[in-house]
């Protein structure tokens, strides 16, 4: 049997987009067959991560182009980047799998089941893409979600802290806009892969909440404060409104947290 772990580790090393998608679904469809050592302590020497293609060429967040949405292009620019957020959301997933030992199992079957649903994400928004004439590595993107992945390697308290419940919370608050820009162009395909990915990261962001919750109970650390200490340590980007509060109660945020963002937004 193969461990968990381990071949997390492996497919983080994945290139070429598409097989990585089809080797995460097929890991996550074979769970039953899979050990999980939660305890080893694994090393990424040797191991180049995460594995990517040479394209997308990443640029600094302010070069990467608008999103016109009433041109072909310009939406397959919008769909390029949501496919490029997918996949670094694969690879963190994959590396909050190995990297972190001591956790308890569920842990790392819940972000098992989130490199799932990404890997699905990123296959659904490529074939849209290929629908508009497009691949993805057409258009240059940024890095900005795996720069904090990288930056949280050795804290799993902020990393919890700082990838899903607010970098990938950020997405809950950004999708209705984007999906009421294409019903204005009447991108029918488009809004139905948002609407998936919409109901899945409502639980991602759900995932990270209570992993987060449960490391500042095992560090005796009050989150409110915990949270607003780690956003200015590891440089977390600023949170920009209105908040979508009804999603992001639905992903375990407390009224006493939001009222806490909800001040801090810009």
């Amino acid at each position: 049997m193969q461990e968990l772990r381990h071949l997390s580790l492996e497919h983080l090393t994945i290139c070429e987009p598409n097989q990585k998608a089809a080797a995460v679904r097929t890991m996550a469809a074979q769970k039953q067959q899979l050990e999980l050592d939660s305890v080893i302590k694994l090393d990424a020497a040797g191991y180049d991560i995460p594995g990517r293609p040479n394209k997308p060429i990443l640029v600094d967040p302010t070069s990467v182009k608008r999103r016109a949405m009433h041109t072909v292009e310009g939406r397959a620019i919008l769909i390029h980047a949501l496919a490029h957020i997918e996949f670094n959301a694969i690879n963190l997933a994959l590396d909050a799998i190995w990297r972190f030992d001591g956790m308890p199992e569920a842990y790392y079957w819940d972000w098992l089941k989130i490199a799932d649903e990404e890997a699905l994400h990123f296959s659904l928004l490529q074939q849209h893409l290929e629908s508009l004439g497009y691949q993805y590595g057409d258009f240059p993107a940024h890095n900005g979600l795996w720069d904090m992945v990288e930056r949280t390697q050795h804290s799993i308290l902020a990393r919890m802290a700082l990838v899903p419940r607010t970098l990938e919370a950020r997405g809950l608050d950004a999708l209705p806009p984007i999906m009421e820009r294409l019903e204005q162009v009447k991108d029918q395909a488009a809004i139905e892969i948002l609407n998936i990915i919409y109901r899945d990261e409502i639980g991602h962001v759900e995932i990270g909440n209570r992993w987060f919750h449960y490391c500042c109970q095992q560090q005796n650390r009050e989150p409110i404060a915990t949270y607003q200490n780690l956003s200015e340590e590891f440089r977390a980007p600023k949170l920009k409104g209105p908040l979508n509060v009804k999603a992001r109660m639905a992903a375990g945020f407390t009224q006493a947290e939001l009222d806490a963002l909800s001040a801090q937004v810009s």
